[in-house]
């Protein structure tokens, strides 16, 4: 039978439980089912087992548990990385994009991605922007590409009408 592993009283079996069912973050939860299945009392080995990490990942959250408390447990893998929404027009930009879309593209045909994005890389100053990005403004102001439907040479417009 292996040894105990102790737990620091950070949290009682139920709040361990409790934030093991309220994290949103995979990541945690794992970590905390982790915990809680160790508080129980069961063995690291089983424990890491069951809720699928190596015994030495599991160890290092124990011991990292045990020092900070619930800031152990934290992911930190999203502080590396803060997630900002990253804009490519300022707001007066898009204000002269819009402007610009509400006249004909230079073709005289109807917008799409690359045409919206030759545009941004002039209002830019930049040699290329790609397409995609185009189009993503494109929807992000409500523009859309409106091409008419194929007539069929024989069709009878009448017809399709009704």
């Amino acid at each position: 039978m292996p040894r105990p592993l102790h737990l620091e009283p950070h949290f009682s079996v139920d709040e361990l439980k409790a934030r093991y069912r309220a994290s949103h973050d995979p990541v945690e939860a794992r970590r905390w089912h982790l915990l809680w299945l160790i508080h129980k009392p069961m063995a690291l080995t089983e424990a890491a087992k069951a809720v699928g990490l190596n015994y030495d990942y599991a160890r290092s959250i124990v011991t990292a548990y045990n020092r900070e408390g619930a800031n152990g447990v934290r992911n930190r893998r999203k502080d590396s990385r803060p997630h900002q929404p990253r804009s490519l027009l300022t707001a007066e930009q898009q204000q002269a994009l819009a402007a610009r879309l509400e006249m004909p593209p230079d073709d005289n045909g109807v917008w799409n991605g690359p045409k919206v994005a030759q545009v941004m890389a002039e209002i830019l100053g930049v040699p290329k922007v790609w397409p995609q990005r185009g189009w993503d403004y494109l929807k992000r102001l409500e523009q859309s590409s409106h091409v008419p439907r194929p007539r069929h040479r024989k069709g009878n417009p009448e017809t399709q009408e009704a």
